[in-house]
């Protein structure tokens, strides 16, 4: 095949790749773009709900919290804690999150310095509703497993039509024509020539953002293949052993494990076994982590409190 019929064919694979994916693409596109940013909607929406929390002294200690919001729940004595959620800021309110009869992600945002419970999601707001209808939207186009597959197939394609944009790019034979817009031209050469300029300057974003959404939606395909190329292996699920008659340790015991296992970390998440054979997971901010809720953890047999995996993020 000469240089020719293979340009055409290229031509030809990214035309009908991005007639077909397109629709979808600007879905996915908008919004991730709407997820970005939920972070700070979210807050806004939350600030607006319960206000401004008035920092008094030190902030009660977790468990403190943690059983004073099952008292709210009295009712339901054997409503499961899922998550806590620790302030990143001083006039923060930490999140208890638990399953209960109305709501399987019941969220309680509480004064971590009084331990009253500010606002819950019981009754979500639109924000609240909008991203429940966003999230499932990006992921799977509302269609399950399927249409998570789904999603992973177009990142796939999308990437394909990304270095083929690159490939097709006119700049490769003079590299000023591969900049240049001629604005005074008619209107399809002028989108032609933005479609170029632009393409070519997010080609290798795109490249990286569709991929790695393929690889996160196949992540049972993806998973082995990244650690193979890296020469790596992958770590075990850690199990805590089940002890018959015992009950799990008390969370302030195993929170001080957790924190010797890293002394420099700062606490920001707690996920508690939802199985009497899973491990509780403790997760910290090192002090050169960027992310508010840290990316190291610390998983304990929640019967006698062994170490029995540390994730540090500097490893």
């Amino acid at each position: 095949m000469n240089s020719k019929k293979l340009r055409d064919l290229v031509f030809t694979l990214h035309r009908y790749i991005g007639l077909a994916v397109g629709l979808i693409t600007i879905i996915v596109g908008l919004t991730g773009t709407l997820l970005v940013f939920h972070s700070e909607i979210s807050n806004f929406d939350q600030q607006r709900r319960i206000g401004t929390i008035t920092p008094q002294g030190e902030p009660l200690p977790v468990e403190v919290v943690l059983n004073t919001v099952k008292k709210t729940y009295a009712d339901q004595p054997d409503a499961p804690v899922q998550r806590i959620y620790l302030p990143s800021k001083p006039n923060e309110p930490m999140n208890v999150i638990l399953k209960t009869k109305q709501n399987e992600w019941t969220e309680n945002y509480v004064n971590p310095y009084t331990g009253k419970i500010l606002d819950n999601n019981l009754k979500p707001t639109f924000i609240q509703k909008f991203y429940d209808i966003v999230y499932p939207l990006h992921y799977e186009l509302l269609g399950g497993n399927i249409g998570n597959k789904f999603v992973g197939i177009i990142g796939l394609l999308m990437s394909f039509m990304s270095i083929t944009g690159i490939i097709l790019w006119p700049g490769w034979r003079k590299l000023i024509s591969g900049f240049k817009i001629k604005w005074n031209a008619h209107v399809k050469r002028v989108n032609f020539d933005v479609h170029k300029v632009a393409g070519v300057i997010a080609a290798i974003f795109l490249i990286f953002t569709f991929f790695t959404g393929f690889c996160w939606n196949f992540s049972d395909v993806a998973n082995p293949v990244i650690y193979a190329l890296t020469f790596s292996k992958q770590q075990p699920d850690p199990v805590s052993v089940v002890v018959a008659g015992k009950s799990p340790l008390g969370l302030k015991e195993q929170l001080k494990t957790a924190q010797t296992a890293l002394p420099n970390g700062t606490l920001r998440r707690i996920y508690f076994p939802t199985k009497p054979e899973e491990a509780l997971n403790v997760a910290f901010k090192l002090p050169h982590e960027t992310d508010d809720y840290g990316q190291s953890s610390v998983y304990l047999d929640q019967y006698s409190g062994k170490v029995l995996r540390v994730d540090n993020s500097l490893k």
